[in-house]
């Protein structure tokens, strides 16, 4: 029997991984991770030991287990300092700050709880005494508490249910392990599934780049994994954010013949941030360029990442996507980290999913594509996602097949809101419909009363807006495939902003284009910007009617370019001077009533009489003006080249003497390029 490593070893022994390496350290045989390998001799002596006494020791080992339990040592809590909270501080950055608490740790620690946070965000009372209570943290405060923020969370009782739950491991079980595919774009993430799934998706992706998220399980030697695709394009950062988020297990791809490329870094912070576990697929290696070593140099040096057979922890696996080289083991992967992570969930009872995507379907109306990750959702079911509210109709798998339930891991369409839900939302279900009015009423209610507030504007900041006005604008309308697709092209579009260019999103949803959008933009002189949706016939004709300007995009980064030349031809054309020739003053005519005439002699370039003109003298400059007249011999000329001589008339300056030394040149304006702060300060 040759070396093994320990997961394999695990496998043949018919153990648990996790128990096996337990094993090994009380024997004192020493093992960095399930990566590690065992050598030969140890190996035969393992498998006489375990192979045929099995039963015998798991009885030692339940001996063992029971022996080990101790009654715990009593903790010894040290007071903490009360930490006083101004008014300032009611903003999720700066409140981490106080509470000294990493901004990123409480949203990941809220939305496993079921509730989206955001950098940055603005802080009732009521959420901050619930965050500082989470990290057992005493706060006070030096604001008044009105009646309005004492409301309760309407989440509250929800969120404790699941809280309570999954501290008590006798209520859960193991459930597969929820990945994600992330990386560059073209990298191969769609064309990996493909292979896994069996089914052709790239084709039907315009460009091949994988435009909305969409999640499917697959089931893999008797065990399931459920996999989410997220797009590769830039400027979906936030929706594969969220991918990271809603997810077990990382499966970072690379390709061998491009390397570590940004959305791959990018993709690799959202992972990290996210805390999972990541594996490193290096793909494309069928490829006659492709370099395997050189990848993995590029992923050390770039992401900290150290390959396993380098002496680190990161599962690098090499493989052809295209050719399904080397997949089974990335898949074995997968699965052995999910067993070392020991994922669990609630089995049964209330529901709580995880959006991925919401759109409006054609034959269902509003949709949410989603990932059960407790509980088991039937058909009748009374749900809620955030405001809105809805009773289940049908649910949909990733086979496209309706299914009466669907339990932890499942991805599955749930049909049945009764407007679109966000696409940040968690879904809960509920007892009953009265259970899910009153709910959702309560979010509408707290969400009006911010959206109140917000409107009380200050006077610096009405003032800010007058200064404002003198902006250019441009107004636009986006209708798009998906919510998802609809807020990143809205984050993608305002940071083409400029200080001199102000866009404008004066309305954006999902959906066709349709006559009202028409009607909006003929009202408010907008553009129309359609993506993955078409406008109707009728709204089309009213466009043409009205002038109005429709430009529907399949392709992401298409939109973008066409929309950044649109701003710069907005832009105010700089005006840049250009040298075009140099003469000296051989003579001065004095004619009266006229003034000081220069007998020039053009030794270089030309002279504009449109140009501007620097006069010289001993090596100062004396004059810097226009010229008032330009002649050639005794007609009045527009441009005169060297070595020609002239006659120039210069407008307010007669101080002219034999010897000066002229300059020409003329002034010409040149169109701008968008300029961004990101840009200055790496020119920097």
């Amino acid at each position: 029997m040759a070396r093994l490593r320990v997961y394999e070893l695990a496998r043949q022994l018919e153990m648990d991984t996790k128990e096996l390496m337990q094993e090994l350290a009380e024997l004192g045989i020493e093992v960095k991770s399930h990566m590690s390998y065992i050598d030969e001799e140890t190996v035969n002596i393992l498998l006489e030991m375990y192979s045929e006494d099995y039963e015998t020791y798991e009885e030692i080992e339940t001996k063992k287990t029971k022996s080990k339990k101790e009654p715990e040592k009593e903790k010894v809590e040290k007071k903490k300092p009360t930490v006083k909270i101004t008014e300032d501080d009611l903003k999720l950055d700066k409140f981490a700050q106080k509470i000294n608490v990493p901004q990123n740790r409480i949203i990941q620690d809220f939305f496993m709880k079921g509730e989206i946070l955001k950098p940055g965000q603005s802080l009732n009372l009521q959420l901050a005494k619930k965050i500082a209570k989470i990290y057992e943290i005493k706060i006070s405060f030096d604001i008044e508490e009105t009646e309005e923020e004492a409301i309760e969370n309407p989440l509250a009782e929800i969120e404790k249910y699941f809280e309570t739950k999954h501290k008590d491991s006798q209520n859960l079980v193991l459930r597969p392990p929820i990945v994600t595919i992330m990386g560059h774009v073209d990298h191969g993430k769609t064309t990996l599934l493909d292979y896994i799934r069996r089914t052709r998706v790239v084709e039907k992706e315009e460009g091949g780049i994988t435009q909305s998220i969409g999640a499917y399980q697959v089931e893999i030697n008797g065990k399931k994994i459920t996999f989410i695709d997220t797009p590769g394009h830039e400027v979906f950062t936030e929706m594969r954010a969220r991918g990271a988020q809603a997810t077990d297990i990382v499966v970072l791809v690379v390709a061998a013949d491009d390397g570590v490329m940004p959305q791959t870094i990018e993709a690799y912070n959202h992972a990290k941030s996210a805390n999972v576990p990541i594996i490193v697929a290096i793909n494309k290696i069928d490829k006659p360029n492709a370099n395997v070593e050189l990848t993995k140099q590029a992923l050390v040096s770039k992401l900290s990442l150290i390959p396993e057979d380098w002496g680190g922890d990161t599962i690098t696996v090499p493989i052809s996507a295209k050719k399904g080289e080397n997949v089974d083991t990335l898949l074995e992967m997968i699965l052995l980290v999910a067993e070392m992570q020991e994922i669990k969930a609630i089995p049964d009872g209330p529901v709580r999913a995880i959006t991925i995507e919401t759109k409006l379907d054609r034959g269902y109306g509003p949709v949410a594509n989603a990932i059960i990750k407790d509980g088991i959702l039937h058909v009748g079911d009374y749900i809620i996602a955030g405001k809105v509210l809805g009773k289940v109709k049908a649910l949909v798998n990733d086979k496209g097949k309706r299914i009466k339930e669907a339990g932890p891991a499942t991805p599955v369409m749930i049909v049945g809101f009764e407007e679109l839900p966000d696409s940040h939302s968690v879904i809960y279900s509920v007892e009953s419909l009265n259970k899910a009015r009153e709910i959702t009423e309560k979010i509408r209610e707290i969400e009006q009363r911010e959206l109140r507030k917000k409107r009380h504007m200050k006077l610096e900041e009405i003032l800010k807006m007058m200064e404002e006005s003198e902006k250019k604008e441009l107004k636009l309308i986006v209708k798009a495939d998906t919510l998802g697709s609809v807020k990143a092209l809205s984050g993608a579009i305002n940071k083409l902003q400029t200080e001199e260019v102000k866009i404008n999103i004066i309305h954006s949803a999902v959906g066709a284009i349709s006559t009202s959008d028409v009607m909006l933009a003929s009202a408010s002189d907008a553009i129309i910007l359609g993506f993955r949706v078409k406008s109707d016939t009728q709204a089309r004709k009213m466009a043409e009617a009205e002038g109005i300007q429709i430009k529907t995009y399949t392709i992401i980064y298409k939109l973008i370019d066409d929309l950044k030349a649109a701003l710069e031809g907005m832009l105010e054309p700089e005006e840049v001077e250009e040298i075009t020739g140099r003469g000296e003053v051989k003579k001065v005519f004095k004619i009266k009533k006229v003034g000081s005439i220069a007998g020039v002699q053009m030794y270089e370039g030309f002279v504009e009489r449109s140009g501007i003109v620097r006069v010289y003298r001993n090596g100062a400059l004396v004059f810097e003006g226009k010229i008032e007249s330009l002649k050639h011999y005794q007609q009045d000329v527009k441009r005169v080249d060297a070595p020609q001589e002239c006659g120039i008339k210069l407008e307010k300056f007669d101080d002219i003497k034999e010897g000066d030394e002229l300059e020409f040149a003329v002034v010409k304006k040149v169109s701008r390029k968008l300029t961004y702060e990101k840009e200055e300060s790496e020119n920097k």
